[in-house]
This record gives structure tokens, C-alpha cells and sequence, in this order.
């Protein structure tokens, strides 16, 4: 941590209202109707939920997102009881707040998500004002897909800045299967793909071979997410494994992101590599015990326990 800067963190990138539905026997047909037996509105998308989560770790922690001009008082609330900085948050004068609806039964779930005010997050990237406030923090997370063109050129600046750069893309298949992004990558201090991710971008299939392909496109440092089989992690040409830390799921909505917030909090207190590949597996694990990202994401207290314990 830096004690000049403003911000230990700031996060950047998309941010919704979660509506989450939970405990249908079966999935309705076309036409039919079925009745949830739990409901949660939530803060949700990965620059939220990230920013959230170390927050609670007790990291001054801002969110740099856009939401709508008109529905947004309830979130940046929420966000602020949380221990995030939302004087950052700019505001669409069009578009409402993004919006997903997660729908799920015990075999499976769905998303359906309306954007809204997250189209202008790229505009945020070579936003001058953006820009001066991200270089107000230590740590900078990218929680969205940057244009590859430029993405280089804002990482070093970050760096002259004295800040370090952590990228979580998501799920965003084109930005996953350019080129030009892949050899932007080497720039950051940290990337943070899950599996299927990874494994679109090295065309392989185990997660060491995976690692290895970074590796070799000159990445440094790679958190790799495994789901149910756990992380795995580059660190300066070493691999690293962690077994998946056992829990009972109820909701996996954010447990990436989960994940993403206890790395970079371990790796703000320079733990070792493994010991950071641990807490993300606990904190990603933990989240999944509530219904969206942050209800059951840990607390300082419940972390330092369970890593005692495992």
C-alpha cells in the first residue's frame, strides 16, 4: 500500500443492479410461469464487486464506473455502505443503470442483461479527468475489455504514475481471440482469466500448458480461475496450484470477482504468491454461500481464520 495516494485501489469497469431469482424447481417453458423462493437485489459486475470486496478487507477503496443519471441513488448507497469512494462514479445522461436478472435452479442458470450506461466505460480509458483519478491510487483494476490499441499506452502510463495494473476481461469473446490484446497483456502486472477464457486465448486445454502460453507471449503474473478444481497461478516463470476450498454453493454470481478482490488485497499486503492464490480461492468460495457477490463475501476477521485453518 501507498500511503501518498488517495486510494489504495481503484476499479474500473462495468457495474450493474443484480436482480437475483433464486430456488425454482424447473425451468419454465415458453409460456409458462414459475414462482422464486428467494429474491436479492445486489450490486453487481466485476468492478463493483471487486471494489467491494476489498473494501471490506479494510483497503480506501473507489469504483470508477458509469451509471444512469435517473436510478442511481439506491447503488451508489449500497456502494457506499459497503466502504467504497463512489465521488468517482459519472453519470449517463441518457442511458439507465446497467441491469442483469439472474435466474436459477439447482442444475442450472441464466442472465439476461441490459448494458445501459456501461457503453461509455472505453470513453473512461482516455478520459483526462478518469485518468488523473486512477493515478490517484496504488493498485488500478481493469474490470472490462479496453480497446487493445491503447490499452498498452495506459498501462505505462499508469506505471510512471507508480501504480500497478490488474485486468479481469470477462467473458468477451472477441477481445479474447484478438491478437493485438493478447500481446497488450505483457504490459500489466496481472491478469485474472478463468478457465474457459484462457483457454480461448493459448488454444490449450490443461491449466499448466495454459500458464505456460502466457508465459511464453512474455505475461508475468496470471491468476488463473478453475472453478470447481480450484487456482492455479504464473508468478515470475513459477507455477503455483491451490485446491478449491470446500463450501456449500448457493450462488456463484461474482465469485470471480470474489476472487479477483482477495488476490489483490493478499498481494497489497505482499503475502507470497501462494499464499495470494489462497485467499482469492477462500474469498471466491465463501461469496458462493449467499445469493449474489458480497452478502457472503468474508470479513478481515472470517479470512485470517480460515486461512489459519487451511
Amino acid at each position: 500500500m501507498k500511503p501518498n495516494k488517495q486510494w489504495d485501489v481503484i476499479a474500473l469497469g462495468d457495474v450493474f443492479v443484480d436482480l437475483i431469482l433464486s430456488g425454482f424447481p424447473a425451468w419454465p417453458k415458453p409460456g409458462e410461469e414459475a414462482f422464486a423462493q428467494w429474491l436479492r437485489r445486489e450490486v453487481g459486475g466485476g468492478a463493483a464487486i471487486t471494489a467491494c470486496g476489498l473494501a471490506r478487507l479494510g483497503f480506501r477503496t473507489a469504483l470508477l464506473a458509469v451509471v444512469g443519471s435517473e436510478d442511481s441513488r439506491w447503488l451508489i448507497e449500497r456502494l457506499t455502505t459497503c466502504g467504497v469512494d463512489a465521488r468517482c462514479i459519472q453519470h449517463h445522461a441518457i442511458e439507465p443503470t446497467g441491469l442483469t436478472v439472474s435466474v436459477s435452479t439447482a442444475e442450472d442458470r441464466g442472465f439476461f442483461t441490459y448494458g445501459g450506461a456501461n457503453q461509455d466505460i472505453g470513453e473512461l480509458l482516455t478520459d483526462k479527468q478518469a485518468r488523473d483519478e486512477m493515478m490517484g491510487a496504488g493498485h488500478v483494476h481493469l474490470a472490462c475489455a479496453p480497446e487493445t490499441d491503447s490499452m498498452a499506452e495506459l498501462v505505462r502510463t499508469l506505471h510512471s504514475a507508480g501504480c500497478r495494473v490488474s485486468l479481469d476481461v470477462g467473458w468477451h469473446e472477441a477481445w479474447l481471440s484478438d491478437a493485438l490484446g493478447r500481446r497488450a497483456l505483457k504490459e500489466l502486472d496481472l491478469f485474472l482469466p478463468n478457465e474457459r477464457e484462457a483457454q480461448l486465448m493459448t488454444g490449450e486445454s490443461e491449466p499448466e500448458a495454459m500458464l505456460r502460453a502466457f508465459a511464453r507471449a512474455g505475461l508475468r503474473a496470471v491468476a488463473l480461475k478453475l472453478g470447481a478444481e480450484g487456482s492455479a497461478l504464473l508468478w515470475e516463470g513459477e507455477i503455483f496450484r491451490s485446491a478449491p476450498y470446500p463450501v456449500q454453493p448457493l450462488d456463484t454470481t461474482g465469485a470471480g470477482d470474489c476472487f479477483d478482490a482477495g488476490f489483490i488485497a493478499a498481494w497489497l499486503r505482499d503475502e507470497v504468491p501462494q499464499v495470494c492464490l489462497e485467499t482469492a480461492n477462500i474469498c471466491g468460495a465463501l461469496s458462493t454461500r449467499g445469493l449474489g457477490g458480497l452478502a457472503m463475501f468474508p470479513t478481515q476477521e472470517e479470512l485470517a481464520t480460515r486461512l489459519i485453518e487451511r
